[in-house]
């Protein structure tokens, strides 16, 4: 099934319904924790994203929501609480054949869903790709405007004082 990237985006840039039909988002489970970590571990090797230890990724495993194609995990994502204002975005990873698919998105807005759901007002995420998360409704901000409770994680980066990601962050409207 050889298709262009353009036949498998509806106008919103989301898979068009054949596509999309083959691809499910849902919670994560435990099972998925190792092929999670690998596929996270695969771009943060490259530099795209903070490492993530089994361990954390068992203990945060609630967090997470998958995309899985023919019973196997292509992607995944994690909507982590920081407080009763705000939530962050992380660990949201694609493999590579799979990429440049909507399924990226499709994991954002469920995490979004989520969000939502939880009451949350405000998400944001640390990103070397802004457009995406732009094309999604994210606006760039600059990370000092963040709380410093958000720098827990950055604390072990080796990028860190230097971080050169990008700050988005976006307004929810909350379903409660």
């Amino acid at each position: 099934m050889v298709k262009t990237e353009r036949a498998l985006q509806g106008a919103d840039g989301t898979l068009a319904p054949a596509e999309a039909s083959a691809v499910i988002v849902r919670p994560a489970v435990v099972a998925d924790v190792e092929a999670m970590a690998e596929l996270i571990n695969t771009f943060a090797a490259r530099g795209e994203m903070l490492p993530k230890s089994l361990n954390q990724v068992y203990q945060n495993v609630r967090d997470f929501v998958v995309a899985e194609q023919g019973g196997r995990m292509i992607g995944c994502g994690a909507l982590h609480v920081l407080w009763g204002n705000l939530g962050e975005i992380r660990s949201l990873a694609v493999e590579e054949p799979s990429r440049r698919r909507g399924i990226g998105s499709r994991i954002v807005r469920a995490l979004l869903s989520e969000a939502r759901q939880l009451g949350l007002p405000q998400v944001f995420a640390l990103t070397y790709k802004p457009r995406f998360f732009q094309a999604l409704g994210f606006r760039v901000v600059d990370r000092e405007l963040l709380p410093r409770k958000i720098w827990v994680d950055c604390i072990d980066c080796v990028r860190f004082p230097q971080c050169d990601e990008v700050a988005v962050i976006l307004d929810l409207e909350v379903t409660t």
